[in-house]
C-alpha cells in the first residue's frame, strides 16, 4: 500500500530532576550540599532511510516519546542524558506542525533533524548553597521535553514529472526510457501509485523521473485519484506532459492539454509556470493531419514539442535528450526551508501571567518566573537566533528593565530558574 501522509505525535524526553544531598563522609563535619544535576532528556530526531518509499509504518505507530533523563545523585554526580530517539522517514518527507501548518523540516536530504528538543536536566541542591542559606533542602526539577503533533507529507524528489490523461502512455514511456517496470494495460487507472525510474543518459549522467497517475478534469479539486498525487509534481523541476494525439478514445488532444495544465494550477499555481516538454504520444496510430495540427497548437505557447511513439520507442531517445538539455539550465530540486516559531505562538506558550520575583543573594540576581519555564526548553544556548528571542522575552515581560532597577551591572550572574548567564548591555 502507497501512503504518503500521516499524523503522528512526537515528544522529548523530560530532564532528570536535581538531587537534594548533603555530603556525608568520616571525620567531615557539615560538609555541605552535594546533589548533582539531572540528565537530559532525550531528543526526537528525525532521519531518512532509503530503504522507506511509504509512510506506512506511520499508519500503525503514531506516538514516538524519547526517554527521560535520568535524575541526579549525591556526590555532585549528574544524572545520564537521554539517547536521542531516531525516527526514519523516506527521502522527501516534508514534516508540518499539525496545529499551525507551519514547516518544520524538510527531509530531503541525509543530514538529521531534531524536530523536539528534550528538556534540560533540573539543578542539583549544590547550585543554591550561599552564605546565608548554607542547606538548601530544594532542588530544581527537570525541564519537560518538548511536544509537537506533526503530519508527514511524502513528496516524491524527480527531477521530471510525467502528467496526462489515464491510458495516454505514461507507464509505458517510463518503461522503456528507464528501468521501471509499473503495470501496463490498455484500461484508465492501470497506475495507482507514483512510479519513479532513473534514466541514465551517459554513464556519469542521470535524472529521476516520476509517472504521476490518476490526474483526471476535476484533480484539482479532488476527483479521481490525481488530487491524492499531485503533491508529488511540486518538487519536479521540469514537466512532460504525455498527449494521445491520435485521439483513439474520442477525446481532443488540445483540450486534454488545457484540462491538464487547468488542473495544475488550479493545484499550486507555481506548477502552471514550470518548464514544460509536450510529448505526442501514440503518434504511429495518428494521421500526418492530427500530428501537424497539434503541433502548431503546441509550438505558437513556445513549448518544445516532441512526436513520439512510446510503444515502439519511436522518438523516445530524442525526448530524453531534450529533458537532460533542458535540466542543466534549471536550479536543483526544490527543498523547503524550516519555518520559525511565529511570535503569537511563542507567546501563547508562555502564558497570560507574566509575574515575577527577583531576590539578590551573595551577588547573584535569581529571577522565580514560573511562567517562562515553557519557553526555557527551546532556548538554546549555542544558537544566536533562539537567545535573541530570549533577550526579546525578557525585555517585553520587565524583567530586564526591573534588573537594571535593583542596580545589576554587567558581568552579574543573573539565575532565570536555574539558567544562569552573566548580564551584558
Amino acid at each position: 500500500m502507497f501512503v504518503d501522509q500521516a499524523k503522528i505525535k512526537i515528544k522529548a524526553g523530560d530532564g532528570g530532576d536535581g538531587a537534594v544531598s548533603f555530603h556525608r563522609e568520616k571525620y567531615v563535619a557539615a560538609g555541605g550540599p552535594d546533589g548533582g544535576d539531572g540528565g537530559r532528556g532525550g531528543d526526537v530526531v528525525f532521519q531518512v532511510d532509503d530503504n522507506f518509499s511509504t509512510l506506512i509504518d506511520f499508519r500503525y505507530k503514531r506516538k514516538y516519546v524519547a526517554q527521560r533523563g535520568e535524575n541526579g545523585g549525591a556526590r555532585n554526580c549528574t544524572g545520564k542524558s537521554a539517547p536521542p530517539l531516531i525516527v526514519k522517514v523516506p527521502r522527501g518527507t516534508v514534516v508540518r506542525d499539525a496545529k499551525t501548518g507551519r514547516i518544520m523540516a524538510d527531509m530531503s536530504s541525509d543530514e538529521p533533524k531534531v524536530l523536539a528538543r528534550g528538556g534540560q536536566g533540573g539543578k542539583g541542591n549544590v547550585h543554591f548553597a550561599t552564605s546565608t542559606r548554607q542547606i538548601p533542602k530544594f532542588a530544581k526539577p527537570g525541564f519537560p521535553g518538548e511536544e509537537f503533533e506533526v503530519s508527514l507529507e511524502l513528496k516524491l524528489l524527480a527531477d521530471v514529472g510525467l502528467v496526462g490523461f489515464p491510458n495516454v502512455g505514461k507507464s509505458t514511456l517510463i518503461s522503456v526510457v528507464s528501468a521501471a517496470k509499473p503495470k501496463i494495460a490498455n484500461y484508465h487507472f492501470t497506475t495507482l501509485t507514483p512510479v519513479l525510474g532513473v534514466v541514465r543518459t551517459d554513464e556519469e549522467k542521470s535524472f529521476v523521473m516520476a509517472d504521476i497517475p490518476g490526474l483526471i478534469e476535476g484533480a484539482g479539486d479532488g476527483v479521481g485519484l490525481g488530487h491524492e498525487f499531485l503533491r508529488h509534481v511540486e518538487r519536479c523541476r521540469l514537466i512532460v506532459h504525455v498527449v494521445d494525439v491520435s485521439g483513439i478514445e474520442g477525446r481532443d488532444p488540445k483540450e486534454d492539454f488545457e484540462i491538464i495544465n487547468g488542473e495544475l494550477a488550479k493545484f499550486n499555481e507555481d506548477l502552471a509556470k514550470r518548464p514544460q516538454i509536450v510529448a505526442a504520444n501514440k503518434s504511429d496510430m495518428a494521421t500526418e493531419e492530427q500530428i501537424s495540427d497539434f503541433r502548431q497548437f503546441i509550438e505558437e505557447k513556445g513549448i518544445p514539442f516532441f512526436c513520439i511513439s512510446a510503444a515502439t520507442t519511436k522518438g523516445t531517445q530524442e525526448l530524453i535528450g531534450k529533458v537532460a538539455e533542458v535540466l542543466d539550465t534549471l536550479p536543483p530540486i526544490k527543498e523547503y526551508e524550516a519555518e520559525p516559531i511565529p511570535q503569537a505562538e511563542l507567546d501563547e506558550m508562555l502564558g497570560v501571567d507574566k509575574k515575577f520575583e527577583i531576590t539578590v543573594e551573595d551577588g547573584i540576581y535569581f529571577v522565580d518566573a514560573p511562567w517562562i519555564q515553557p519557553i526555557m526548553r527551546t532556548v538554546d544556548p549555542d544558537d544566536y537566533s533562539s537567545l535573541q528571542y530570549f533577550q526579546r522575552v525578557l525585555i517585553n515581560s520587565g524583567i530586564i528593565a526591573k534588573l537594571e532597577e535593583m542596580g545589576v551591572s554587567e558581568g552579574d550572574t543573573v539565575d532565570i530558574e536555574g539558567f544562569e548567564f552573566d548580564f551584558v548591555y
